[in-house]
C-alpha cells in the first residue's frame, strides 16, 4: 500500500473529489465554475499523493504540496459557500447537530478507509440528494480535511527541523566521506 493511503487527509480528499464530481454534474451549470471546482477538488487530492511521494527526497516540497492541497480545498470551500448563499440555502454551523452527525459519519468512514484495502465502500457513500444537505456535507468534509492538513503541515515542519532535509543529509554524508 502506498504510504499516502494511510493518511486521513488523502481519504478525505478522495471522498471530496468523488462527491464534487457528482455535485457539479447535478447542480453547477457554468462550465467555468464546474472546471474550477473540479480542479480544486482534484488538486486537493493529487497534491497529497505527490507530496507524500516526494517526501523521500524533499521534505520542503512535501510541506509545500501539503499547503497547496490545503489551499485548493479552501478554494473549493469558498465556492461551496458561494453556492449556498447564491441559492438562498442555509450554511450549517460547526455546532449544528447535522454537521456534528456528518463529522461523526465521515470520521468513521475515513478511519475505515485508511486501514483497509477495500475501497468498494466508496460506492456506498452517496452524496445527499438535497442541495443544502449535499453542499453542507461537502463543506464538512472540506473543513475536516483542511484542519487535518494544517496539522499535517505543522508535523512535517517539525520533522524537517528535527531531522533536516534530503539535501542536508546528503551534504553531511559527503562531508563525512571527505573527512571534514
Amino acid at each position: 500500500m502506498q504510504p499516502y493511503k494511510k493518511l486521513f487527509t488523502y481519504w478525505f480528499s478522495v471522498v471530496i473529489y468523488d462527491h464534487t464530481v457528482e455535485f457539479c454534474d447535478r447542480w453547477i451549470r457554468s462550465y467555468k465554475l464546474k472546471e474550477q471546482m473540479l480542479g480544486a477538488a482534484r488538486s486537493g487530492k493529487q497534491n497529497i499523493v505527490e507530496g507524500s511521494d516526494d517526501m523521500g527526497t524533499s521534505m520542503k516540497i512535501a510541506i509545500k504540496l501539503s499547503g497547496t492541497s490545503k489551499g485548493s480545498l479552501e478554494e473549493l470551500t469558498g465556492d461551496l459557500e458561494d453556492f449556498l448563499r447564491q441559492n438562498n440555502l442555509e450554511e450549517w454551523g460547526k455546532s449544528d447537530a447535522r454537521t456534528i452527525k456528518f463529522r461523526r459519519e465521515s470520521s468513521k468512514l475515513i478511519k475505515y478507509l485508511s486501514g483497509s484495502k477495500n475501497v468498494a465502500i466508496l460506492k456506498t457513500v452517496k452524496l445527499p440528494e438535497n442541495q443544502e444537505r449535499a453542499t453542507n456535507w461537502l463543506l464538512t468534509l472540506c473543513h475536516q480535511a483542511t484542519y487535518l492538513l494544517h496539522k499535517q503541515i505543522i508535523a512535517l515542519e517539525e520533522k524537517h527541523i528535527k531531522e533536516g532535509g534530503f539535501t542536508e543529509k546528503l551534504y553531511n554524508k559527503r562531508k563525512e566521506y571527505r573527512g571534514y
